[in-house]
């Protein structure tokens, strides 16, 4: 170190931080963030910043580093703030390995602030270079994303080097997620195949600006708005986009001194491209660490058995000719992008026949067009960003060489959960310490290795054997024992614990509720279903998309009976029954009308926008939201509506009106295409019943003499009330329910009103979305 020694909180000109000394570090004056030498490898460091106090783990969490691809030798290396104004950092005390490129005739500080901004200033106040302006992986509240700073993941937990995955403002003015692979790149954030403002981005305004505040909201320019599930002042904050190119919210836990996630851009890791890498399928299972399993194609081995990235690879010569090869489905897939073509209305030998005169395809979806009623054929020249789901009821055949088609079996997943926290790893650019004899270390690897390939092999074979014995509908109802936790029941089961279905507890367009006491005595609702003739196997793939939705605003499912022709599903039981219930029976305020607002929205947000699939409920209604014991609102009924795809909003599939009078969005009746703007429809329909306690099918107006007996719309009724009042808040107190005792908020009764009545526009691009909502109820909680 130079004869100027830093300080804790900056340094001057002539001033240097030893990789030697760990006691040379730059703190901010809150002592939440540390700027220093940080170990990245073996005798390999990176100048970073981080926050100061380390986790339960003893780790601390890096947000910035300024040599992240090239670390420094653990010896004489250092960062010098030269006598011109640049600072630099030198490798084993000769190479410049980075600097900031700044000169200044005055004297020049190096200084790290209470926001994690570590910046270098003259004497005068100028600011001549700061961190915010190059970020590595993280945004941390108050640093701008702007048009010439991006963010990018890195490597792996173990390697900061730069990563595939990166968070930048693209050229038409929208935030983008991108993967930037070894061979290939695609956009897969907003979802590619929409249009900006479906997705809903602007692309007008070209300021490229975006922040996370401190109280944990972000917005940008194109209108891409998200917060923390936390919000408000108070937790320590990042944005970081992860290893496994999910863009997260994180806050940090004090207690547990834990991260915490509270809001991310995925909530199915499969949707991101990359994560397994070429001719290779995700699967997502909730409880691995990493939140997914992926597997290579059949006749297909792991190109790097340390990095799923890089995917897969053929074990056979891909020059077939015509009668060396045979098609093998994989059932419940999708391989996105790379079609050689798009075929519409053909049958599956002629798709066969396509690919086999094209030299390029590998491959082809087989894909059934809900709204034409026919099935459609997608030639690939490669297969990517592959994922399975039994969601899917399509499938894809990939061309093999027909030699030993009757032994091809499952290759075995990556085994490739995420490394150890601790970060101490090797990384690819290391600096040598005295040589070590690794002979016995690396037989008995070996060793380990092998044996473990052949365990596997063995297992893999069992239990592909064991699935083609068993058939489609018993591995089926196998997955779903194990994904979900749903007990299958029987018939007999549900029969004796309903006391043969004698306690009647509610009914619906789909069937009737009953109470009953399961085998171990918890209380549960049991629907009958009177669609009988629905096959097992679509009964299945519902109940499997039931059990993949978990939210504390959505009813839980705890098993299902599909025996013969009876079909039932188990939720558990509702003590104060459904809202209708509640309202007839006056017994809800207005703190709990409020909150069963907000609660039903954030439920709605979920099956909308976060879970694993795009659902639409189609019949919201008071009926199908319960009460728990504490009034907590959760929707029901949501497994029985239709699924879509998420990159087919725009196409309708329904062939029959759903929902129930009152509260059916005009899209069904026009013969418009169904989105969820139908749910946000009936939603607001919803919240304003409960706020004036009057049926959606007609309420009497008092306007004027000629219409005063005239039934009309509950919402023109509001509305022309509202109008009416000339900018008074009385007229709150005229739709207001009679019913509601005590005092109510005012302010917060009026949002409700406007957001519900923002809800049930005519116009479905005029609604907003559920997230929408929760954002605009939320924020009212926070402003009081």
């Amino acid at each position: 170190m130079s004869s100027s020694s830093p300080s804790w909180f900056h340094f001057f000109t002539g001033s240097s931080l030893s990789v030697e000394k760990p006691d040379d570090i730059l703190i901010s004056p809150n002592g939440v963030f540390s700027a220093g030498f940080h170990s990245v490898g073996d005798n390999a460091y990176s100048f970073a910043i981080w926050f100061s106090e380390p986790l339960y783990d003893g780790n601390h969490t890096i947000v910035w580093m300024a040599n992240r691809d090239e670390p420094v030798n653990g010896r004489l290396s250092k960062l010098s703030l030269l006598k011109t104004g640049n600072l630099v950092l030198l490798d084993a005390g000769h190479l410049s390995l980075w600097a900031t490129d700044t000169t200044s005739t005055s004297s020049v500080k190096l200084q790290l602030n209470d926001t994690g901004n570590l910046f270098l200033h003259t004497s005068e106040g100028k600011v001549l270079w700061q961190s915010f302006d190059s970020p590595t992986d993280t945004l941390l509240p108050q640093q701008l994303l702007t048009r010439d700073r991006k963010l990018v993941s890195s490597r792996s937990l173990s390697n900061y080097s730069s990563g595939f995955y990166k968070l930048f403002f693209d050229d038409d003015n929208v935030i983008r997620l991108l993967f930037d692979g070894p061979e290939i790149s695609s956009v897969y954030w907003p979802d590619p195949w929409l249009r900006p403002w479906e997705a809903k981005r602007s692309t007008y305004n070209d300021s490229r600006t975006a922040v996370l505040n401190s109280a944990g909201y972000f917005n940008s320019s194109d209108d891409l708005k998200f917060m923390s599930a936390d919000l408000g002042i108070g937790p320590k904050r990042r944005l970081t986009v992860d290893v496994d190119g999910n863009v997260r919210l994180y806050s940090l836990d004090e207690t547990r001194r834990t991260w915490v996630v509270s809001w991310q851009a995925f909530s199915n890791p499969c949707r991101i491209h990359g994560i397994c890498g070429p001719n290779s399928l995700c699967t997502y299972v909730p409880d691995k660490s990493s939140g997914r399993m992926c597997n290579c194609i059949p006749r297909h081995t792991m190109r790097n058995d340390t990095d799923h990235s890089y995917g897969c690879v053929p074990d056979f010569n891909l020059s077939l000719k015509e009668g060396e090869v045979e098609f093998v489905q994989l059932r419940h897939v999708e391989f996105y992008g790379y079609d050689i073509g798009y075929i519409e209305n053909y049958t599956l030998e002629r798709c066969e026949k396509e690919c086999l005169q094209a030299n390029a395809c590998v491959g082809f979806q087989y894909k059934f067009e809900t709204g034409k009623g026919y099935y459609s054929c997608y030639p690939k020249t490669r297969l990517l960003d592959g994922y399975r789901s039994l969601g899917f009821s399509d499938s894809v055949y990939i061309k093999l060489p027909k030699t030993n088609l009757s032994y091809y079996k499952p290759v075995r997943e990556f085994r490739l959960d995420c490394p150890d926290q601790r970060r101490a790893h090797q990384l690819d650019r290391t600096y040598k310490k005295n040589e070590e004899n690794g002979s016995l270390k690396v037989i008995l690897w070996f060793a380990y290795g092998l044996g473990g390939f052949e365990l596997i092999c063995i297992l893999s074979v069992w239990l592909y054997l064991s699935i083609t014995r068993r058939g489609s509908g018993a591995t089926t109802q196998s997955y779903l024992q194990v994904a979900t936790g749903f007990k299958r029941f029987t018939y007999a089961e549900l029969k004796k614990a309903s006391r043969n279905f004698s306690v009647e507890i509610g009914r619906g367009g789909s069937g009737v509720v009953y109470k009953g006491t399961l085998p171990n005595q918890q209380i549960a609702a049991m629907k009958r279903l009177d669609n009988a003739n629905q096959g097992e196997a679509e009964f299945l793939a519902e109940v499997s998309t039931i059990g993949r939705l978990n939210h504390m605003n959505l009813i839980e499912t705890l098993g299902y009976c599909a025996e013969g022709k009876h079909r039932l599903l188990v939720y558990e039981y509702m003590e104060h029954g459904s809202l209708a219930e509640n309202l007839q029976s006056n017994t809800l305020d207005w703190e709990k009308r409020f909150n069963i607002a907000v609660g039903t929205a954030k439920g709605l947000a979920y099956l909308h926008e976060e879970c694993l699939e795009w659902v639409l409920h189609c019949d919201v209604k008071p009926q199908n939201i319960l009460l728990d014991s504490g009034y907590q609102p959760k929707v029901a009924d949501f497994g029985l509506s239709k699924l879509l795809n998420r990159g087919a909003i725009n196409n309708s599939s329904f062939s029959t009106i759903r929902g129930t009078r009152g509260y059916i969005a005009p899209e069904w009746v026009f013969n418009l295409p169904i989105t969820s703007k139908v749910d946000v429809y009936s939603y607001g329909i919803v919240m304003l019943e409960m706020v004036t306690g009057r049926s959606p099918t007609g309420v009497h107006s008092t306007i004027d003499d000629t219409r005063e007996k005239e039934d009309i719309m509950l919402v023109m009724w509001v509305r022309e009330k509202m109008h009416e009042s000339a900018g008074k808040t009385s007229w709150i107190e005229e739709i207001v329910d009679p019913t509601v005792d005590g005092e109510y908020n005012m302010g917060r009764m009026e949002l409700l009103v406007r957001v519900a009545l923002l809800c049930a526009e005519e116009a479905r691009d005029a609604r907003p979305t559920m997230s929408k909502v929760v954002e605009m109820l939320l924020r009212s909680e926070i402003e009081d």
